[in-house]
């Protein structure tokens, strides 16, 4: 099914380069011309809703779901994995614990999954997006919800932060086989070259003869950074006060 055009802006390529057009990014560039569909994060509007599609989007790994409102107006939502055409959603502080309904995560029972996170009350839905994900409330105190995210870590969240009901739609998305190299390059991404392959001027981990390892106890970036095991986040980032348990933690 076409998308609905009042919801379509065209997604700008910047092929990873800035403003002086100097490569800030890698491996990017030359894909295919691509729509932004308008999503809606926030679920604001307090009324009941009717899916009439559930559409590809190729901005994203999930599906999205055209609503229609009794209003009239028309927006688009994430689809969860157990919604149909047809089916009635709402956002309101009062929605019935049901696939597709937004409400604050302080009125969500313990042990429902959840998605399309906020992280600041008002903000609009900023975890929790991709294909096949859900998050689950653990514990609740007081306004302070307790929630367990897909990659293991445990969370604190204000109370008033909106979730919506259900994991995303396309779990099978990590199994999705490409092909061809060709199908990469219509997404934007250009070739890359391993360390080992290229000169020592060029990479770290280049140089030797013949075929050769890295020639260091760690793996380096191209800029001789380490990597693969060095922790590289902010000590006073402002969210450690609000994570339980981080998800490197066993």
């Amino acid at each position: 099914m076409k998308p609905l055009k009042s919801l379509l802006k065209l997604n700008p390529k910047s092929s990873g380069r800035n403003f002086s057009g100097k490569i800030t990014v890698r491996h990017q560039g030359g894909r295919q011309k691509r729509f932004l569909r308008h999503i809606d994060w926030k679920r604001n509007i307090d009324l009941t809703a009717k899916v009439d599609s559930i559409q590809y989007d190729p901005n994203r790994t999930a599906d999205i779901a055209l609503l229609v409102y009794v209003s009239g107006h028309k927006d688009y939502i994430l689809a969860p994995h157990d919604l149909k055409v047809g089916d009635i959603v709402v956002s309101s502080e009062t929605a019935e614990i049901k696939v597709g309904n937004c409400l604050p995560m302080k009125n969500i029972p313990i042990g429902i999954e959840i998605h399309g996170l906020e992280i600041t009350p008002g903000k609009g839905a900023q975890m929790v997006r991709s294909a096949g994900n859900t998050a689950t409330i653990q514990s609740k105190e007081g306004n302070i919800v307790v929630v367990k995210l897909p990659s293991g870590e445990i969370r604190s969240f204000d109370g008033r932060c909106k979730a919506t009901i259900g994991s995303l739609s396309n779990p099978h998305h990590k199994e999705e086989i490409l092909g061809k190299a060709g199908r990469k390059r219509h997404m934007g991404v250009r070739p890359t070259v391993r360390g080992v392959a290229q000169d020592p001027r060029s990479h770290p981990h280049g140089g030797g003869e013949g075929r050769s390892g890295i020639g260091m106890k760690s793996p380096k970036s191209p800029w001789g950074k380490r990597t693969l095991g060095k922790r590289t986040r902010d000590r006073k980032k402002f969210s450690n006060k609000v994570i339980i348990k981080r998800r490197y933690v066993k």
